[in-house]
């Protein structure tokens, strides 16, 4: 999984959590019940199989139900995601590379339903409460098909909140990421949303 792949991958599991029918139950429904938008900062790290040092990163991410996100890392390298509901943008500033696709084609396949936020979760993943472990209420979801690009993805909830995410991926690459100063139904203006390309940068896709 690239890092185009695994960043489309986090931010769609951040845009919808996954629903479980037991344990965390109730946290899950209230937070999708009762969270419309969303921001919230994120420290990311990348694990490779190997167990070399990780990969750190950290950022912002908002989110507006459904399907509009900004998932922003500026450190150490910049990057950008942006979900406007009809295509998704990827940006990297060091490549000059703009990579746009529509928003069902880019998280088709692995996180497809995940980003969905509809019933067919049940079809695409097999779920599951896994207990509590580091303070945390922990949901796991499992894909039923083998090319997803992805083994499982965990989520850590506590009074409410989306508090962690865990992925691993087909190569056996672990992405933990944990969330702090979490805004639940901020005032998001419209351009959070937007991207336009900018001048010089090659895109590429749609």
């Amino acid at each position: 999984m690239n890092l185009t792949q695994r960043i489309l991958s986090v931010a769609a599991v951040a845009l919808f959590p996954v629903l479980s029918h037991a344990g965390a139950v109730d946290q899950l429904h209230d937070f999708l019940k009762n969270t419309k938008t969303l921001k919230a900062e994120f420290a990311q790290a990348v694990i490779a199989k190997s167990g070399r040092k990780p990969q750190q990163s950290s950022g912002v991410v908002a989110i507006s139900r459904p399907g509009k996100l900004r998932w922003e890392i500026q450190k150490p390298y910049p990057q950008l995601v942006v979900g406007d509901g009809e295509k998704i943008w990827i940006h990297d500033p060091e490549l000059q590379q703009v990579t746009v696709r529509k928003a069902g084609q880019a998280i088709g396949g692995s996180p497809a339903a995940l980003l969905s936020g509809s019933n067919e979760l049940e079809k695409n993943f097999t779920l599951k409460d896994v207990g509590e472990a580091e303070g945390l209420n922990w949901v796991e979801a499992t894909p039923k098909v083998s090319d997803s690009g992805f083994e499982r993805v965990r989520l850590g909830f506590s009074g409410g909140d989306l508090k962690a995410m865990e992925l691993l991926d087909s190569f056996g690459q672990t992405t933990l990421i944990r969330f702090s100063k979490m805004e639940r139904n901020p005032s998001l203006p419209a351009t959070t949303f937007k991207f336009t390309p900018p001048a010089g940068a090659d895109v590429v896709g749609e």
